[in-house]
């Protein structure tokens, strides 16, 4: 999703899918979004691919990339995760998995395996545990990044660390946060 919405994203994008897939170490130029399109019709229509779509979030993302499964070969299988139900409708996915969101036990035990190396938190840290379950809100990514972070360090630093987060957010938790805060509908966000 985040190299998609830089300029040139989607060009980016496809000319990864087209290095990965061909195993061409030189980097493959395409220029455009359209003439990706056609040299991913003409380069790949006759491999079998597995191509793995993350975290899409716009139609155009997919239309780009793997707009119809007769752009690989036979036997090919495009697999793509989103928050977007309505984007697997045109064209039509043929199966549809829903991956339940993590609640607070599956949250909090992703954290503390991250942040203590065992599935629950010590005695002296159960309410920063708390603090950090509830600023990462239960974003799989952000409480992996925010456990690793805090791996290993004292309580004064986990209360100086979550001051700092929110008074100035780790970039990369800030994105993580972000998108996925925008991928929520605006019910969900509230």
């Amino acid at each position: 999703r985040e190299i998609a919405k830089r300029e040139y994203g989607l060009v980016q994008l496809q000319e990864t899918l087209l290095s990965e897939i061909l195993g061409d170490s030189r980097s493959l130029k395409v220029g455009n979004v359209d003439r990706g399109i056609n040299v991913i019709k003409y380069r790949l229509c006759s491999k079998r691919v597995l191509l793995i779509l993350d975290d899409v979030d716009q139609s155009i993302q997919l239309e780009t990339l793997a707009g119809e499964l007769n752009w690989f070969g036979l036997g090919s299988r495009i697999i793509i995760t989103t928050r977007d139900e309505k984007l697997l409708t045109n064209p039509p996915v043929e199966l549809m998995y829903k991956v339940k969101e993590l609640d607070h036990n599956e949250a909090l035990q992703l954290f503390c395996w991250n942040a203590f190396k065992r599935d629950k938190p010590f005695d002296d840290y159960v309410e920063l545990t708390e603090r950090i379950i509830h600023y990462a809100r239960g974003l799989p990514l952000a409480l992996t990044v925010l456990g690793s972070d805090l791996h290993g360090r004292s309580i004064n630093e986990w209360k100086s660390a979550l001051d700092k987060y929110k008074r100035s957010p780790n970039k990369s938790i800030q994105e993580i946060l972000i998108i996925g805060y925008d991928g929520l509908d605006d019910n969900e966000n509230d």
